[in-house]
């Protein structure tokens, strides 16, 4: 992804919330290449995932014009949930910018309940796990 002046702040460092927006769009890219695009996902088999919870660690501020390089590790796997390591990274020197923990829950669309991961999915993803 590369950083755009709107992504920055009045010192042309990324804005601390746009790394949460940098981190969403691979997190959906990611289950995008496991076969669940969003909204297919939701119309199809009424199945969402929310953030639950996530933390953050601000290590060295990207700036106007780089590239960066985010990453999606899943670090633990509940019936319904799952734990996901992401980094955000300067593309050219590999230098951390941004690491963090999301906590995203699988719910039924419709009333935001939790439900049980689809089978699909922990077999694509049952090898990292």
């Amino acid at each position: 992804m590369r950083v755009y002046y709107e992504d920055t702040d009045a010192m042309g460092v990324v804005y601390h919330a746009t790394y949460l927006q940098f981190m969403e769009r691979a997190r959906t890219e990611w289950l995008r290449s496991l076969g669940y695009e969003q909204r297919g996902a939701r119309e199809r088999h009424n199945l969402g995932f929310i953030v639950h919870s996530l933390t953050l660690d601000y290590v060295k501020g990207a700036r106007l014009d780089d590239l960066l390089e985010v990453s999606v590790t899943i670090v633990r796997r509940g019936g319904a949930s799952l734990n996901l390591a992401q980094e955000v990274r300067r593309a050219d020197d590999g230098v951390l910018c941004c690491r963090g923990l999301v906590k995203v829950a699988c719910v039924w669309a419709d009333s935001l309940k939790p439900r049980p991961l689809p089978e699909q999915l922990l077999a694509e993803i049952a090898d990292v796990c």
